[in-house]
């Protein structure tokens, strides 16, 4: 019996993953396919869309797991805030799934937009459903997105620990996500230019794959014909143990600790 609550415990916690992560990518490239080829909105209502959807996102799968919803966040706290590594690729997995399936609602609901704009169905309005080196107009390279990634998630990371450090201080539960759209919505505004902000892994390929599956033959390649796809998996990874390992050296271990208090973190409970 106790076996079968523990599966049916981490089933819940992949159902909360999955809908959180479906939750973003129906707003954040909603926006993107609204503004690229519905041409209504600019880059600030991207941000804020992008913001609110991560935002909504927490809200639905917070209390039962503490809404990790991006795989490099689940990353960070297995190393550093005790997060059973056993569920790390479980988390992956479903909140990749999410995207997908999300992005494929989307891709679906803009069909005839997306037609009229680009037939081809090519870069044009690649960056609808995945991010490119300098938004695919910039000159910025493969490299100068990796760069951009792991700058991007480190910060992201770096004040997600913040925020959900109960010795620091961290918003009122009902208040973090709130709080943690207003971050994305200022990373997005203030390093959006070289990579498009992914930062999370499994909001650029879950789209990337769907897009590649409805039409998009070269979802894989960026602007230049290289293969970019693995840039925003890889790079986040490592921003966010470069962002969770800096807070915790140069903020954490100096922080004065309520010996009265025992509280688990929701984004920590196994």
């Amino acid at each position: 019996m106790a076996e079968r609550l523990k599966r049916m415990g981490l089933a819940g916690e992949l159902i909360a993953e999955f809908a959180g992560t479906a939750v973003l990518i129906l707003f954040g490239v909603g926006v993107v396919a609204q503004v690229v080829a519905g041409q209504l909105g600019d880059h600030d209502s991207i941000a804020w869309a992008w913001g609110i959807g991560v935002a909504m996102g927490v809200y639905v799968a917070g209390r039962t797991t503490g809404a990790h919803i991006n795989p490099a966040v689940t990353l960070a706290f297995a190393l550093f805030r005790g997060f059973p590594w056993k569920k790390v690729v479980p988390y992956a997995l479903a909140q990749t799934a999410g995207a997908f399936v999300a992005a494929l609602i989307v891709r679906w609901n803009y069909n005839e937009v997306l037609t009229m704009v680009d037939p081809g169905h090519t870069i044009k309005t690649q960056t609808v459903f995945s991010t490119l080196p300098g938004n695919g107009t910039l000159p910025v390279g493969m490299w100068g997105g990796f760069r951009d990634q792991i700058i991007g998630t480190a910060i992201l990371l770096f004040v997600i620990f913040a925020l959900s450090d109960l010795d620091n201080m961290a918003p009122s539960a009902n208040m973090g996500p709130f709080v943690i759209g207003l971050l994305i919505v200022g990373i997005g505004m203030a390093f959006g230019t070289n990579a498009g902000y992914a930062i999370n892994p499994a909001r650029d390929f879950g789209p990337r794959l769907a897009s590649f599956l409805t039409g998009y033959g070269g979802a894989w390649r960026d602007q230049y014909g290289d293969f970019y796809w693995w840039v925003p998996i890889v790079a986040p990874l490592i921003g966010a143990a470069v962002g969770a390992g800096l807070y915790q050296i140069a903020i954490a271990r100096f922080l004065p600790m309520d010996v009265n208090r025992d509280v688990v973190k929701p984004s920590d409970n196994p």
